[in-house]
């Protein structure tokens, strides 16, 4: 059974039950979440030891770290340090997106590591193994794809990001209107190039009932890949990505009744003022699906500092109602990100997501009061145990020490808060009158 199962029989799960404490929420919400398919719970049948967490309407905005080799880059080791500091990070989700070396290795390492949720994208695999054996990606036969899903789930990975709503209908829609950036997504594009080279349909949406029962066999969450995102801002919104969200759509419903929970992939490249309307888009085809946005990057300029162009994105998308963000790291688009890179993009994007948390009530900014208490009190302890990064503040500050603990090297002697502590809030009230 899996966990929609169960919620709809009215079963509240220890899954459900440790979301619900983790949100300061009832877990009678939570089973109405899961049973409605507007939260899910990445947690493979497959994996004893794994954080249930939940992802979706009326919970934290959830943030995830991707990690992986690529052709050029094959270090084993480096991929699992990357997995450790963004689980110490506190990343909520890892995705393994291997595409160099033995995949199988890769991924089984990661997920021994991970106590955390770990997602994968199974046509990476088949489209990689194919190539070696064929040449071409476009030679795959079409059980591969499918096994591939089905090997990762035996393995344990409790989310997949499953290329099924790419179709006919929607390459046409591509090749009619044509793209400033072209298609960036690496496996929509392993699949696009496999239906147009063979003239055949998509076989990942034409047997999606085989899907399905792979899905509910293991009960992975089944992330739905946004193939038709856009890597431009100029192509954001696009009639190809909206048409392939009608279709994610129309799938998602047909998930539901087989039991499967799912979450929606949203668009990649995206100006800030069309971000509300595509989560509204999203929410309203695919019925209130917890929305998983990729970055989203705001601006295509901002090469090396990516993460925090992806923050600012990260902050109105959950502001919005979107539910879980991928991070991007300062490498994005330039290079395979290295352990820096992985703090740096997955600090970022918990601010990001904090800061649109606070925006719709998820929480009323408790930490950000206690903050202020303690920077009104000059009391540098509490501030840090405040910061959301306590040792990169306590690292600063050390490294730069005040003549006055009291103060910091910025103000100084003339700081405004000792300066207000000291007369204004002391001075006799007769002042005022």
């Amino acid at each position: 059974m899996t966990q929609m199962d169960e919620a709809k029989k009215g079963v509240i799960t220890e899954e459900m039950k440790a979301v619900a404490e983790a949100e300061n929420v009832t877990p009678e919400f939570i089973r109405r979440g899961v049973a409605t398919g507007r939260i899910a719970i990445p947690s493979n049948l497959n994996r004893d030891e794994v954080a249930p967490v939940g992802i979706g309407e009326g919970l934290r905005t959830k943030v995830n770290a991707t990690i992986g080799t690529s052709t050029d880059i094959v270090d084993f080791e480096m991929e699992e340090e990357k997995a450790r500091v963004a689980i110490e990070n506190k990343a909520d989700t890892l995705m393994e997106l291997s595409v160099g070396g033995d995949l199988d290795e890769i991924r089984r390492r990661i997920l021994d590591l991970s106590p955390i949720p770990v997602g994968s994208v199974p046509v990476y695999q088949a489209a990689i193994e194919t190539i070696r054996k064929e040449g071409a990606a476009i030679y795959m036969d079409e059980d591969v794809m499918f096994k591939a899903i089905e090997k990762q789930a035996k393995d344990g990975i409790d989310f997949m990001a499953i290329h099924c709503s790419v179709n006919r209908e929607t390459l046409r829609r591509l090749k009619r209107q044509g793209r400033e950036g072209g298609l960036v997504s690496r496996g929509g594009a392993f699949v696009s190039a496999w239906m147009v080279e063979n003239g055949l349909e998509n076989p990942l949406y034409e047997n999606f009932d085989y899907i399905l029962e792979i899905a509910k066999e293991h009960d992975f969450v089944m992330s739905m890949a946004n193939a038709m995102r856009a890597g431009a801002i100029a192509d954001s919104t696009d009639r190809a990505q909206v048409q392939e969200l009608i279709v994610l759509g129309e799938l998602i419903d047909r998930a539901r009744e087989a039991g499967v929970q799912t979450i929606v992939e949203g668009p990649g490249h995206i100006p800030l003022n069309e971000i509300k309307a595509n989560v509204i888009l999203q929410k309203k085809l695919c019925r209130g699906a917890p929305f998983y946005m990729l970055g989203p990057i705001v601006t295509d300029i901002g090469a090396g500092y990516d993460h925090i162009v992806s923050s600012i994105g990260a902050a109105a998308s959950a502001a919005a109602g979107a539910d879980f963000i991928c991070y991007v790291t300062p490498a994005e688009h330039l290079a395979l990100p290295y352990p820096d890179d992985v703090k740096e993009g997955v600090i970022a994007t918990r601010i990001g997501a904090y800061v649109g948390d606070m925006a719709k009530g998820i929480h009323s900014g408790e930490k950000d009061l206690e903050m202020a208490n303690a920077r009104k009190k000059l009391n540098w302890e509490a501030q840090f145990d405040a910061a959301m990064c306590p040792a990169e503040a306590r690292r600063i500050r050390d490294e730069r020490p005040p003549e006055d603990p009291d103060t910091c090297t910025m103000c100084g002697e003339y700081c405004a808060v000792k300066i207000v502590n000291e007369w204004l809030d002391s001075a006799d009230t007769r002042i005022f009158d």
